[in-house]
């Protein structure tokens, strides 16, 4: 059997790491096992869905390089839908419901208030038909057996149908609710796995029949727990952190789908440097019940982690001009992100603003600059410049290093400075301690 995923966002709003988490697994699964990973556009709300947020997540999933094998719009399947609801309605499988939603709402608490499950009632097949009132459409699930399937995270699952209301399938207005479109387009792209959040359990019991009731065998499923918050609840944070915040962050695509992939199972987050590996190493054996906790500060060390790995030939076009691959060894160990290269590549070979400084370390400054003008710079200038300085005023430790990194780098902190005064050159150097003695 050929693996078949899809991934189907509604294009009402942009992408957020929990519809990003799906994506990247169903895209993953596919691509593992030699598949195809389709998208589908879930646009059947003509009120909110826009072409402008189908763009844009077609935009985002390029970006994180989970580019679809195919897509299709819904909104061009309703001829599809029809046919495939007429099929049903003959055989009984739909039929017509008259209730008003205060009506439902009503019947509801009345069984919830009697101790019973608040399950619609079927109403006998001559019942009266409430005059000016257009239906709406339920699928008659079949009573006479429980609905089984094994799910590939957690395990058997049994639902008594006695125990599920007849879902509503088509509105009064004739528009399509979630569920029969999603298996009539399943069934006809030849679906095998569906994998999407623990939330749709339910959904996928009521679907199974809708599956077999179109005489189509059902795919597998996988149900992953949901994605929450670091600090272990549901979060307005989390809902909308998304590609944009990623980009704004200089944050690498790889870094999110390196979290994404592992959060929720049992192996520990590894910056992973492309799909090819993050596919081969996918498996839903190891995925848990337990909520995944999803953190950003994550994806951020992440991210820094797999700077600090990445060869100079798979970044170089993404470097600024002029920068060396030597360039790239010295400042990658301390980068964390790929946007701060440019900040120290200025650093190394471009002019930097004397810093101010008390009056000692001008001194010490001044001293610095008549050292280094007399060192051959060929030969560990850092280890030379700091051993004289340090015979010459007493100075040690941070007393001595940091003023020092302070003139010639105008940071507090950074890359090794035995690698960056060597990569300035002898004539940046003695002219920035020069700078910052005479400020």
């Amino acid at each position: 059997m050929s693996v078949v995923t899809r991934f189907a966002p509604s294009p009402t709003g942009r992408l957020h790491v929990g519809n990003i988490r799906t994506a990247l697994h169903n895209a993953l699964f596919a691509r593992k096992h030699g598949g195809q990973f389709l998208l589908r556009i879930d646009d059947t709300d003509r009120e909110r869905s826009t072409a402008a947020f189908d763009q844009a997540i077609r935009d985002d999933l390029a970006w994180l390089g989970l580019t679809a094998d195919r897509a299709v719009r819904q909104s061009e399947r309703f001829d599809l839908y029809e046919r495939e609801f007429q099929r049903l309605k003959a055989t009984g499988r739909v039929y017509a419901c008259y209730e008003t939603p205060e009506e439902l709402d009503l019947r509801r608490k009345v069984l919830l208030g009697r101790g019973l499950p608040p399950v619609y009632e079927r109403k006998p097949g001559d019942a009266p038909v409430p005059g000016g009132r257009s239906p709406h459409w339920r699928f008659r699930l079949d009573h006479d057996r429980p609905i089984v399937w094994t799910d590939l995270i957690r395990g058997e699952q049994r639902f008594d149908p006695m125990l599920l209301s007849d879902p509503v399938v088509r509105r009064e207005d004739g528009s399509w609710l979630y569920l029969l479109p999603s298996v009539i387009d399943d069934a006809d792209l030849a679906v095998t796995h569906i994998v999407r959040g623990e939330d749709h359990v339910s959904n996928s019991a009521a679907q199974i029949q809708m599956f077999e009731a179109l005489g189509a065998e059902p795919p597998q499923f996988a149900h992953e727990a949901l994605l929450v918050a670091a600090e272990g609840k549901l979060s307005k944070r989390l809902g909308a952190y998304g590609i944009a915040q990623v980009r704004e962050s200089g944050l690498e695509p790889m870094a999110l789908l390196s979290v994404l992939a592992r959060i929720g199972t049992s192996r520990p987050v590894e910056p992973f440097a492309s799909l090819a590996s993050l596919a081969s190493d996918f498996d839903f054996a190891g995925f848990g019940r337990a909520p995944a906790h999803f953190d950003p500060h994550e994806v951020e060390l992440v991210n820094a982690r797999l700077l600090h790995a990445l060869d100079y030939r798979a970044i170089a076009d993404r470097l600024p001009e002029g920068a060396t691959e030597q360039d790239w060894l010295l400042l990658r160990p301390n980068l964390a992100r790929l946007s701060d290269a440019g900040d120290w590549l200025a650093v190394l070979h471009g002019d930097l603003d004397p810093p101010e400084l008390g009056h000692e370390d001008r001194l010490l400054a001044k001293e610095a600059a008549a050292t280094a003008s007399q060192l051959d710079w060929t030969a560990d200038p850092w280890a030379r410049l700091t051993a004289a300085l340090r015979d010459s005023t007493g100075r040690k430790g941070r007393e001595l290093f940091h003023p020092l990194r302070l003139a010639l780098t105008g940071r507090d902190s950074g890359p090794q400075m035995a690698g960056l005064v060597e990569a300035m050159g002898k004539e940046r150097a003695v002219q920035r301690l020069h700078a910052a003695a005479t400020r």
